[in-house]
């Protein structure tokens, strides 16, 4: 039987879960690798936190600091955020409407990414790395992980599933924070008849923001995943009903 092992930490407010699977699952390497993940999580939510008193975004926020004074990794933060402004013709913007700057909506993504690398070093280890339903999975075994897409009007429902030997799945929506997504067009209140997109990819950095604009986008959802090759969508409707993009992987029924 292949081994597995699995550890949860809560960091960013967000239950964040490893899954290993293969002959290293239970060798000393994989914790030690797992243990850096979450540390550097942590450190990410120090750093990038709007709700810390002490993070960079917020003591720029209060004026405390300037760009200049700010750690190199916080400015390469605020360049990425530039980039897929402009990418997703600013459907994805971290000025907030008031004022102040929120880069929340990416540096999860980016973070896990980043972090990726970590479980990415220890050979021949099949992993699941999945923050707040936000899932970046490597099988070098060929043997993939079933994705669960939630079902926005009940949580302990599946509605699709996506298997990946590599890559991401984000997800973005009202149903598990509510309607604390704004349109950047016309700093209102996301208002539509989709209650998810999820968006399957090889970057989690990228699926996570593309998520993000094709939500506020309603509609015309799908054409803002024509910004990047290689990303595909599910958007889930009030009635139920799906509506997937062409490319969108096949899946099993449930999470393995």
């Amino acid at each position: 039987m292949t081994a597995r092992r699995s550890w949860v930490e809560q960091i960013m407010g967000l239950p964040i879960s490893v899954l290993a699977r293969g002959e290293q699952a239970d060798s000393e390497r994989a914790d030690a690798a797992v243990r850096e993940v979450f540390a550097e999580l942590v450190e990410a939510d120090r750093v990038f936190s709007p709700y810390k008193p002490d993070s960079a975004v917020s003591r720029l926020a209060r004026g405390e600091v300037g760009w200049d004074d700010v750690d190199p990794v916080v400015r390469e933060v605020a360049e990425r955020c530039e980039r897929v402004r402009d990418l997703t013709g600013g459907l994805f913007d971290p000025e907030l409407p008031g004022g102040g700057w929120d880069p929340s909506g990416l540096v999860k993504g980016w973070a896990v990414e980043r972090t990726g690398e970590r479980l990415r070093a220890v050979s021949e280890l099949d992993w699941c790395l999945n923050a707040g339903g936000d899932v970046l999975v490597l099988c070098p075994s060929n043997h993939p992980f079933t994705i669960g897409i939630q079902d926005p009007r009940d949580p302990g429902r599946v509605v699709a599933a996506v298997a990946r030997t590599d890559g991401a799945v984000a997800t973005s929506g009202t149903a598990a924070r509510g309607a604390h997504l704004y349109d950047p067009r016309t700093g209102a209140p996301v208002v539509s008849r989709w209650l998810s997109v999820s968006v399957s990819g090889p970057s989690l950095e990228y699926a996570d923001v593309l998520a993000t604009a094709a939500f506020v986008a309603g509609e015309e959802w799908p054409a803002v995943l024509d910004a990047l090759p290689g990303y595909e969508g599910l958007g889930i409707l009030a009635d139920g009903n799906l509506l997937a993009t062409p490319g969108w992987p096949a899946g099993g029924s449930a999470a393995e």
